[in-house]
């Protein structure tokens, strides 16, 4: 079987190695994990959505809040077997890659549109970000099934145009 697996919300606070997205493409240099020799997975990519934010205080109610939002690949969770794996199977683990980047885009907009006050603002962030993640997994998981995880390479092609698309316009 061949899948591809993500890590979604690792936190803003958490040290791991990282690969922050970019128009670079990952290569298999980059998965650096050890893969299970029980599973018949070929590889899976570790990615996730991470923030921070700053306040400036005034006295209006609402805060003027400042976000930064990276997306990384997490390189020593992330593994394959060369023996299971080509380019497809690597193009597949790129594009979960590229989802989590949409998502970051998609958590920034929804940041830049909240309100927030001095009462909600640790509680709204967290709400808002978990949220983001539930619908990322959620699109994760569909983007696997509708591929077969690359087997299916008419869906395979759809969804690369399908992303490239929307990250072009985002």
């Amino acid at each position: 079987m061949i899948t591809g697996l993500c890590l979604f919300g690792l936190g803003p606070q958490q040290e791991l190695e990282t690969i922050s997205w970019s128009e670079r493409k990952l290569t298999w240099e980059d998965f650096k994990g050890e893969p299970p020799q029980s599973d018949r997975v070929a590889a899976t990519t570790a990615s996730g959505i991470s923030y921070r934010f700053t306040t400036l205080s005034n006295t209006s109610k609402h805060l003027k809040v400042n976000f930064e939002i990276s997306t990384h690949f997490y390189p020593n969770e992330s593994w394959y077997k060369p023996e299971l794996c080509d380019d497809i199977i690597l193009g597949h683990e790129q594009l979960h890659f590229d989802i989590t980047e949409l998502f970051a885009r998609k958590l920034r907009k929804e940041f830049l549109q909240a309100t927030f006050d001095r009462t909600n603002i640790k509680s709204k962030v967290k709400s808002i970000y978990n949220k983001n993640n539930k619908e990322l997994s959620a699109f994760q998981n569909r983007y696997d099934a509708e591929t077969n995880f690359s087997r299916n390479r008419k869906n395979q092609h759809i969804w690369n145009l399908k992303i490239k698309e929307a990250l072009e316009n985002q």
